[in-house]
């Protein structure tokens, strides 16, 4: 009497049960719980606020200055979230942006009008992020030390070049955006570029090519290699966008300021990086979102509405983003572990 044996089956090749939910449901089940905690912290900020000073900070030209405000950090923080996700970290992107707002409102470059001082911001930090890109892509230093060399270098070049001096802007076509007039249904120009970076930044991230190498790259840099990603040249291409970013930054900050500054983009870097990583991207690399980006971003810069108007000291704010800091790291090392 013969007995029928089914075959063994492989472990590997496990069906997931009917309670059970693919890989891919869970990240994003994980995503959608992240940003809707984002939004109800963001929700509870602007709850305090209009509690707290209700005819001030509900005002709507109060609101158009917070989201003015966050649309200079926010173009950085989209630039340092692909640096981020692919396992890298730029401490330069405050120095850049100063760099770029100094050598694009020299008398020499104001000369050339409007595009020659939106032309001269981009070129200086795609120049910055390419020698960043360079260093470490092929140069094989380490992205801290690269990145930290640049924001000294640069901050003593943008020094160097204002000698401690504040450069006016005397361009009209580019103070103008700053204006009221200039606004576009009560939404201020520089709001619609922050959108506008977004946008792009969003679609680059989760529609393309580029975006999934750098979520490759920053998972397993080996394991992208041998499915042939060439990772140096991914690496470049990552600090171009984030000098950038930097680029299009300093220019909305010249807009703002009407001025170009040595100490313009000061703590850039760490607000970028906070921003990040409460948005949910790891520092390790491997994961990240710009919604979650731009959510921090406005999470920090309500925050510091908030305390202006109630007149809190400055210690009390940073303590309160340090803390906040802490909780997202905390939070992310216990998604990890569940993972």
């Amino acid at each position: 009497m013969t007995q029928n044996v089914s075959p063994p089956r492989d472990s590997t090749s496990k069906v997931p049960s009917a309670g059970e939910q693919p890989a891919w449901r869970a990240v994003l089940f994980r995503a959608d719980v992240r940003t809707v905690s984002l939004l109800g912290v963001l929700a509870a900020l602007i709850l305090i606020g209009g509690l707290t000073k209700p005819d001030q900070f509900l005002d709507t030209r109060n609101l158009q200055l917070v989201l003015t405000q966050a649309s200079v950090i926010g173009v950085v923080t989209v630039g340092m979230t692909f640096v981020i996700i692919s396992g890298g970290i730029d401490l330069s992107v405050g120095a850049i942006v100063a760099l770029a707002s100094v050598w694009a409102t020299t008398v020499a470059t104001q000369e050339y009008g409007f595009a020659g001082i939106l032309f001269t911001a981009v070129l200086v930090g795609l120049g910055c992020g390419l020698v960043n890109g360079v260093l470490i892509a092929y140069g094989g230093m380490v992205p801290f030390i690269a990145t930290l060399a640049m924001l000294a270098s640069a901050r003593g070049l943008a020094l160097q070049i204002t000698d401690g001096r504040t450069q006016i802007v005397t361009v009209d076509s580019v103070l103008d955006l700053g204006e009221r007039d200039a606004y576009v249904l009560g939404v201020p120009p520089l709001v619609l570029v922050f959108a506008a970076v977004t946008v792009v930044g969003w679609l680059v991230l989760n529609r393309t090519t580029f975006g999934r190498r750098s979520v490759a790259v920053g998972g397993n840099a080996e394991a992208a290699r041998l499915a042939g990603i060439d990772v140096r040249r991914q690496r470049l291409y990552l600090y171009l966008l984030s000098g950038l970013c930097c680029g299009i930054a300093a220019f909305l900050l010249i807009v703002l300021a009407g001025s170009g500054q040595n100490t313009n983009g000061n703590l850039y870097e760490l607000d970028a990086i906070a921003a990040a990583i409460i948005g949910g991207t790891l520092l390790t690399g491997g994961r990240g979102t710009i919604v979650g980006s731009v959510l921090g971003v406005l999470i920090f810069t309500t925050i510091t509405n908030i305390f202006a108007l109630n007149n809190l000291q400055t210690d009390v704010q940073q303590i309160a983003k340090g803390a906040i800091i802490v909780a997202a790291v905390l939070v992310q090392r216990r998604t990890a572990s569940t993972t």
